[in-house]
């Protein structure tokens, strides 16, 4: 009888796993992939998530994974490139965007560390409920056999077609349609140090990040009704996307592209309700938006430090489960919601208002003014 079991490895699963182990609990925590392994997700991990991977005694892994930090942006609406410097500060003095091969790995070995029991290429076949509590998984282990667990509770961090959602019939709220659809791959020989951002009124949005092993990530996000053209010529549409974007198309076309396109437009928006009698949600399984934003990995652990403080309350009598998770959602709508809307906003290609553009071109001046001081100091 465990403590809890979390079906999920990744983002949010593990980071979960993890503070629950080091609080002493008896954990569980099956994924049906081996580590390190890859998956079609965002990687860029924003301020919030690089604080807490520094709270949680992992950042020094990923500084040392041979992931460059990210210390500035350039955001380029289609009128001039306009530098952004991240107000970085404390453990946090720079974003990363690390591979998923690497991040997951990292967070797998953490929770491991902990004490967390992990099994590896564990595929659940269903979750286990009596009197519409849930109290176990039945899964079929690496070595094709069929065994069954228990816990006081089933923690579903298995994304957003969670068997554990689905199961214990989450009910989803929120809801928006799916905006966008996506494509990225990696290159080699791309000259990039910073997160470059172009929207242009195609519409289109692009991307551009460097990450581990001097490779550079370029993505494109597209209105939804673009996947089916996209599909169709996926190399060259990529490049006349790019193309769009003369300064990111050079770099891109001087350098070599190492992997596979991957794309998707299977990106909906929805919140879930993220828990219920013996069972609990987080990360994709429990919020899921569009990667416009790149808060993905960062939101997951947010939600990953909210939920196992809940399960703490819970399991340590502080408090009932009904309360303490009660808690845990409306934490996590708190801080969700408003990153979430500008999501939404974002990933629908709303004309970016007159004023946005005045604001770029006073922040630009003010720039090239401090150059000029600095210059005439010199």
């Amino acid at each position: 009888m465990y403590d809890a079991i979390i079906v999920g490895a990744r983002c949010g699963g593990s980071p979960t796993a993890m503070l629950l182990a080091r609080r002493g609990y008896r954990v569980l925590l099956v994924d049906r992939a081996t580590f390190p392994s890859d998956i079609y997700k965002n990687h860029f991990v924003r301020q919030e998530g690089i604080a807490q991977l520094a709270r949680w005694g992992l950042l020094e892994k990923v500084k040392a994974s041979n992931c460059p930090p990210v210390r500035t942006q350039i955001l380029d609406l289609g009128d001039f490139p306009l530098l952004l410097e991240t107000p970085l500060s404390g453990e946090a003095d720079a974003e990363y965007g690390p591979r998923r091969i690497v991040l997951d790995k990292i967070l797998v070995d953490a929770a491991v560390e902990a004490g967390v029991e992990l099994r590896e290429g564990f595929s659940v076949l269903e979750v286990l409920t009596e009197n519409d509590r849930a109290i176990g998984i039945r899964g079929k282990s690496q070595q094709g056999s069929v065994v069954t667990e228990y816990a006081n509770v089933i923690i579903g961090a298995d994304g957003h077609h969670s068997i554990v959602a689905s199961t214990m019939k989450a009910p989803v709220y929120n809801v928006r349609p799916v905006l966008t659809c996506g494509y990225y791959s990696y290159w080699s020989g791309v000259q990039c140090d910073k997160l470059e951002v172009y929207i242009r009124d195609r519409p289109a949005f692009l991307l551009a990040f460097p990450t581990n092993d001097g490779l550079t990530c370029l993505a494109t996000e597209l209105p939804l009704s673009q996947f089916a053209w996209f599909r169709t010529d996926i190399e060259g549409n990529f490049n006349r996307i790019f193309d769009l974007a003369p300064d990111i198309a050079e770099r891109m076309h001087a350098g070599t592209r190492e992997e596979r396109y991957r794309g998707t437009a299977d990106l909906p928006n929805f919140m879930r309700k993220p828990y219920g009698p013996g069972w609990a949600l987080v990360g994709d399984a429990g919020y899921h938006k569009d990667p416009f934003t790149a808060r993905g990995v960062s939101d997951a652990f947010r939600d990953a430090e909210l939920l196992a403080n809940a399960v703490d309350e819970a399991l340590s009598g502080k408090r009932t489960f009904e309360k303490a998770m009660a808690t845990y959602e409306r934490k996590r709508n708190e801080e969700a919601m408003p990153g979430y809307d500008e999501t939404c906003a974002m990933a629908s290609f709303l004309p970016v208002p007159p004023q946005a553009f005045e604001w770029r071109r006073q922040l630009r001046a003010e720039q090239v003014g401090r150059a000029v001081l600095v210059a005439s100091e010199q």
